[in-house]
């Protein structure tokens, strides 16, 4: 008698994603995405997980100082470190930044959860504003945090503008000496010009939605450096893309708010030098980043596209309890990649 060979799992693809007819609004989907319901859900699985985690400053260069939050089971021979990258205006303590740390220590990972500059409670730590061309200080941080905690085997994941820049990080992982096996991207930002477009288009709730978090950024920051931040009211009423169009020309060097745009696109053909394997989730019905993007997309040969019918803006989110697919999705991906020992 032959005995079967034992049957290896199968890994959750896109259309795996089937939630209840009421969560196949995208609307209601991007809402939940990032409630206070799920930041309360990460919070208990992280402690579910037995998660002990402190905080770490690391060194962006040029003075640069990024706070984030390192994660560990204790007792247990970490299988590596995963990088995780919120989206702009989330934090490090986003419902979706602790719900997949939470998985990724349950299969044996450290995780350090990266704030971004002028992103959670950390406006202190630099005088200079938060731009999305940032990403060098992003590229010193990871290898600051490399060497700190004598990491051999290194993954990312990152959501929306986090995916954008853990994509880039990718294409500057080999020169800056990082160990990167692996990438895992949630609606990733690809071409920020039309993602604008695209907004503007949307119910005007993304539009107030965004600019009620970047506003409030934007007084605390000069509540802190009163003499070197004088914009005055007016200015924090600007839409969003006038706003935008004042942050790339006052404060982050650009000629124009389409040459800041422009500057961190990942569009068309500019992940062709990527050599990192990259796995990659995206949203037919995302509210904020068009879908057509990701059709004209020319993507390297190591990294993979998935497209679920539904999902919103970096939801997924599977009940009404709050659990989300793309936390699951994501923990698959990397854990899949540095098999434990």
């Amino acid at each position: 008698m032959v005995t079967p060979e034992p049957s290896i799992p199968r890994m959750l693809t896109a259309a795996d994603f089937q939630p209840p007819r009421l969560l196949r609004n995208p609307h209601l989907q991007s809402v939940l995405g990032s409630s206070a319901l799920r930041r309360h859900r990460g919070l208990r699985a992280l402690a579910a997980v037995g998660a002990q985690s402190h905080e770490l400053i690391l060194d962006g260069g040029n003075g640069v100082r990024l706070q984030g939050w390192h994660s560990r089971v204790p007792g247990m021979a970490p299988r590596g470190m995963a990088l995780l990258l919120h989206g702009w205006e989330g934090s490090a303590e986003s419902g979706y930044m602790r719900m997949t740390a939470a998985r990724l220590l349950a299969c044996g990972f450290e995780v350090f959860r990266l704030n971004f500059r002028d992103h959670g409670d950390t406006h202190h730590l630099n005088e200079d504003l938060f731009h999305s061309n940032r990403l060098d200080e992003v590229v010193h941080a990871a290898a600051d945090m490399v060497a700190r905690l004598g990491v051999r085997d290194l993954v990312v994941a990152g959501y929306s503008l986090g995916g954008n820049h853990a994509l880039r990080l990718g294409l500057r992982a080999a020169l800056a000496g990082l160990p990167l096996r692996h990438i895992a991207a949630v609606c990733p930002l690809v071409d920020p010009s039309r993602t604008m477009e695209h907004m503007e288009r949307a119910p005007q709730f993304y539009d107030w939605y965004f600019r009620r978090k970047w506003r409030s950024s934007l007084l605390r920051k000069r509540e802190l450096f009163p003499e070197r931040f004088g914009y005055d009211d007016a200015t924090l009423q600007l839409d969003l893309r006038g706003l935008m169009g004042w942050l790339a020309q006052r404060h982050a060097g650009f000629g124009s708010v389409e040459a800041y745009f422009d500057s961190y696109s990942i569009a068309g053909q500019r992940l062709a030098a990527l050599e990192v394997p990259s796995d990659i989730l995206m949203s037919r019905d995302d509210p904020v980043i068009p879908f057509e993007d990701f059709e004209h997309w020319q993507l390297p040969p190591r990294a993979r596209l998935e497209v679920a019918s539904w999902g919103g803006h970096c939801a997924f989110v599977e009940n009404l309890h709050g659990d989300g697919f793309a936390e699951r999705w994501v923990a698959e991906r990397l854990c899949a990649a540095l098999p434990a020992d």
